[in-house]
């Protein structure tokens, strides 16, 4: 018996590490017509997901605006996803088609604002994540920073001789001669009878 609860113990403790190590969760935010923006601060060697982003009531649109530092060359910033609405019915039996909620992905460093919209409620579901494959030789995480890409020259490897050599090669030339068709004859053969009779 006690054999079997130190292996149940020691497989709830593997799992729990597990669970803890992966573990990442998402967070989401509720953001009201007089409350303050909203400003999340994406790392370099991690992304953003966002999964979820509607908005019920208000006139205008909430939008989600990414700002990348380093970046004013380009503007600065720039809106990459607008809040889902969830209240289009207008009546009591307003058919209203539903909208479809986008997911998008920001890689940092970035900063993520979302300014709140009067009359409305704001729902935003997100979870920041460490890139995916960084850690790695030059792509990202690890310290140093800054590594910029640069490009690696590939050159050909040749197998076959670059430049075919030439060989003779034969020609036939055919001419067209016209034969006469010869007609068939029809010759009776002995011991056989004639058609239908």
């Amino acid at each position: 018996m006690r054999t079997l609860s130190v292996r149940l113990f020691i497989a709830a403790f593997l799992l729990a590490a597990a669970a803890g190590a992966f573990a990442n969760p998402f967070k989401s935010k509720i953001i009201s017509g007089d409350d303050s923006l909203l400003e999340i601060i994406v790392p370099g060697d991690h992304v953003m997901k966002i999964t979820n982003f509607t908005q019920e009531g208000g006139t205008d649109r909430a939008v989600v605006q990414v700002s990348l530092p380093g970046d004013a060359p380009n503007g600065g910033a720039t809106n990459v996803l607008t809040a889902t609405r969830i209240d289009l019915s207008t009546g009591a039996n307003a058919q209203n088609a539903p909208e479809i909620n986008n997911r998008v992905t920001i890689a940092g460093p970035a900063i993520v604002r979302i300014q709140p919209v009067v009359g409305a409620k704001i729902f935003i579901t997100y979870r920041k994540v460490r890139g995916e494959g960084s850690g790695g030789g030059g792509g990202g995480g690890g310290g140093g920073g800054g590594a910029s890409p640069t490009a690696i020259p590939i050159t050909p490897i040749p197998i076959f001789s670059p430049t075919p050599t030439l060989t003779a090669t034969p020609t036939v030339t055919a001419t067209a001669t016209f034969t006469p068709f010869p007609f068939p004859t029809i010759t009776p053969r002995l011991g056989m009878k004639p058609f239908g009779g």
